[in-house]
């Protein structure tokens, strides 16, 4: 009986008529939980934010959906008309539905007894993609029928267009015509041609399955398929279609896809996104933001540094495990790591131990490590340990279980369907470069250690370190500032106690006597920069650094020892400092962000912080540093003026060098995260210099020579090398630079012979 009924509904023309169906759409069309076309109207889907460098190239992408909006006019009119030869040939004409389609999908639906079937026009899809779930229904086709009408009285063609390019998906992670055209061809859609877009829309059918990487002969051919549509539309020419058809697809390759050249640039950006936006939104706002960020900066900074560590590696010998133990000493430290090590956060370095050692069968110089951490075991991929892969032999054969070794865990590393929680070697330290333009305090570029990775921590910006003697140019600034002290001004160069601390020079046991201060700072003479600290005053100098630009707390609490660099700064913000000096003494914020969608963020206004005179004299200071003192080595190599300073903190934990040409800024540190030793010798002048020199010598190599400008209110007078006062009558002298009124009036002869410390900057090197 069922059956008998199931087929006079069938045969029935009355039940196939417009009438019925219109009957039908009234009927479905008044139900309450039909959805509202506000959705479409105010259609705002999640999208990709493209980060840019100061020349307008992509350097990464902030978001999880992968798509850009662009308006209609941005579709080229082949991609309009492959689309309509691919999808819906009459959509110009129907007013959203194709009644034959769709009284055909009924008939084979009812046939079946199941709704498999669809007559899908684009405006169905629309439909179907942004207003409802994805169930088989009868139910459901019928509120995407009546839907559709509505859409199609309320939006124009090329608004549904729109909305269906610019929503759909495309294989690979990519939404929208805009994503998928930069991900296949390497371009926008608007410059993509007749065969790009024949594929192009021939995927909307099915992305994964038609992708043309993972199955190009499926994909050609549909490309072939939409191409003779085209041509049957009188889209194109019949020959047209033949000659597209018989070439080969032409995508770009599959490992050719740009990935984030500067992920420290690309975090930060994310960090002000979500400061501006809030953390929830940042995903889907769909951005330009365009940087400051030099790409040809930032590419030979990352490749200096991680040449230079490579370098130290070798110096050093950090290329295999810390310890072998076996027996009761192997289970103490494993006792050890459960206590001490239950859990491991992603800053924790852990001298965890090798459980067992597995060769790849693809590679025999490739595997894994198991290392037991405490908490858990992890895993050490080698093939992602680019740097302590160099040299022989394979990585994978130094190794054996009993093993201690250094390993960080590393998330960034962390692949979907992963079991095992990956880790990261740490066998050498690390190392972090700032570059800037002090004149504008642009970031040109930003490297964050080695092989960073977006989420990494980024030690150019997040790093507390101390400075070392990297901090004394702040207290000599200080001390020149006050005007009781000059470039010639003498000190003692002689052990103090200071309520039981006998602070000594780098050199230990060594100690030179009176030496001027220009002689001081070139040679990095501890004992010097204390005794101007306690002279001028610890609220002197701690309000000159911060009128310079450090940030980072300066405490109460700090005693003299601020005077050897034992507060801490980041490598930015000392950077930026020193940019002060280079400016004339003039601070400005640091800039990364030039543009944010149609938002211009300008150069920031610089404000006179620090008498130019001032900062003049440190300049000078400093170019001896570079000329004759812990950095002479730089200058012999890099040929044009030059000045900066070295640091190396207590017990060479950390390396440093910042210096500066009147037009580019570097700072460079080099140290283990866990602050472990760099090791004996391993101070700013051999550790940090070389990185600074080999990256500037390169960056300036097409730059104009310049010298520093000297301001109004300098003078330049003769003095005695020994005393630092006139030369005596008939007496040879050196010349030195003075704030107009500060230079000496007395000369040596009333004095006695004085000695020559600039014979000590030969002998000499932090």
């Amino acid at each position: 009986m069922r059956l008998c009924l199931w087929s006079l509904l069938l045969l029935s023309p009355v039940l196939l008529g417009l009438g019925v169906l219109e009957g039908v759409f009234y009927y479905f069309g008044r139900d309450p939980s039909l959805p509202s076309l506000e959705g479409i109207g105010d259609y705002q889907p999640e999208q990709i934010s493209r980060v840019l460098d100061r020349e307008g190239k992509p350097i990464g992408e902030i978001g999880s959906v992968r798509r850009t909006v662009v308006p209609y006019s941005h579709f080229p009119k082949v991609l309009i008309q492959a689309v309509l030869a691919a999808e819906d040939a009459d959509f110009f004409e129907h007013e959203g539905l194709d009644y034959k389609g769709i009284v055909r999908a009924m008939y084979e639906n009812l046939m079946r007894r199941e709704f498999a079937q669809g007559a899908s026009t684009i405006t169905q899809q629309v439909v179907k993609q942004l207003l409802l779930t994805p169930e088989k229904t009868l139910r459901r086709k019928m509120q995407e029928i009546i839907l559709a009408r509505r859409i199609s009285k309320k939006f124009s063609k090329e608004e549904i267009l729109q909305l269906y390019l610019n929503h759909m998906y495309f294989g690979h992670g990519r939404y929208g015509v805009e994503e998928a055209s930069r991900f296949y061809f390497g371009r926008s859609v608007s410059e993509i041609d007749v065969g790009e877009a024949a594929l192009l829309a021939g995927m909307l059918q099915s992305p994964s399955r038609l992708s043309p990487y993972k199955n190009p002969e499926a994909a050609k051919k549909r490309q072939t398929y939409v191409l003779e549509q085209m041509a049957k539309l009188e889209f194109i020419y019949e020959e047209t279609a033949r000659k597209l058809a018989e070439a080969p697809i032409a995508v770009i390759p599959e490992g050719s896809h740009r990935t984030p050249t500067t992920p420290e640039a690309v975090d930060s950006v994310r960090r002000a996104l979500e400061e501006k936006y809030g953390a929830k939104k940042i995903d889907g706002l769909g951005l330009t933001i365009k940087t400051t960020i030099d790409s040809e900066l930032q590419n030979l900074a990352r490749q200096t540094l991680e040449r230079g560590l490579e370098e130290l590696d070798q110096r050093q010998g950090y290329r295999g495990p810390t310890a072998r133990l076996s027996g009761k000493a192997l289970d103490k430290h494993r006792a050890q790591l459960k206590k001490n090590h239950p859990r491991m956060d992603e800053s924790d370095i852990v001298e965890g131990v090798v459980e067992r050692v597995e060769k790849s069968e693809k590679d025999p110089k490739q595997g894994r490590l198991f290392v037991f951490v405490g908490g858990f075991t992890g895993v050490v991929d080698t093939e992602a340990e680019p740097r302590y892969s160099l040299g022989t032999p394979p990585l994978i054969e130094r190794f054996r279980p009993g093993d201690v070794v250094r390993v960080r865990r590393a998330p960034e590393r962390k692949h979907e369907g992963d079991k095992e929680t990956p880790l990261a070697l740490e066998l050498g330290p690390q190392a972090a470069m700032v570059v800037m333009d002090p004149n504008t305090r642009d970031i040109l570029a930003l490297v964050g250690g080695y092989d960073f990775r977006l989420g990494g921590f980024d030690r150019s910006q997040r790093a507390q370190r101390q400075p070392g003697s990297a901090f004394k140019p702040f207290i000599y600034a200080a001390a020149i500032d006050s005007k009781r002290y000059t470039a010639a001004s003498v000190v003692n160069d002689t052990p103090e106690v200071y309520r039981l601390w006998k602070p000594q020079n780098y050199d230990r046991d060594t100690f030179r006597g009176p030496v001027r201060l220009r002689t001081a700072l070139a040679l990095s003479i501890n004992t010097v920069a204390i005794k101007l600290l306690a002279d001028v005053g610890l609220n002197a100098v701690r309000d000159l650094a911060v009128r310079a630009g450090i940030t980072s707390p300066l405490p109460d609490s700090l005693d003299l020892s601020l005077a050897l660099g034992t507060n801490t700064v980041t490598p930015l913000e000392l950077a930026n400092a020193y940019c002060t000096f280079a400016a004339g003494g003039q601070h400005g914020a640091p800039r990364l962000i030039s543009a944010l969608g149609q938002e211009a963020i300008p150069t920031p206004e610089l404000e006179q912080k620090i008498r130019q005179e001032t900062a003049y004299i440190m300049v000078s200071l400093m170019r001896s540093v570079v000329e004759m003192g812990t950095a002479r080595a730089a200058a012999a190599k890099l040929l044009r003026p030059a000045a900066g300073k070295t640091g190396t903190s207590n017990g060479s934990r950390d390396a440093w060098f910042v210096g500066f040409t009147p037009d580019l800024l570097a700072a460079v540190w080099v140290g283990f995260d866990d602050n472990k030793s760099l090791g004996h010798g391993e101070a700013g002048g051999r550790t940090a210099l070389p990185l600074w020199t080999n990256f500037m010598v390169k960056a300036t190599a097409d730059r104009p020579v310049r010298d520093f400008s000297q301001p109004p209110g300098i003078v330049v007078v003769q003095i005695d090398a020994g005393t630092g006062l006139l030369p005596a009558p008939g007496a040879e002298g050196i010349n030195e630079v003075f704030i107009d009124g500060t230079a000496p009036t007395e000369n040596a002869s009333a004095y006695g012979e004085g000695s020559n410390p600039d014979q000590m900057l030969l002998e000499h090197n932090e």
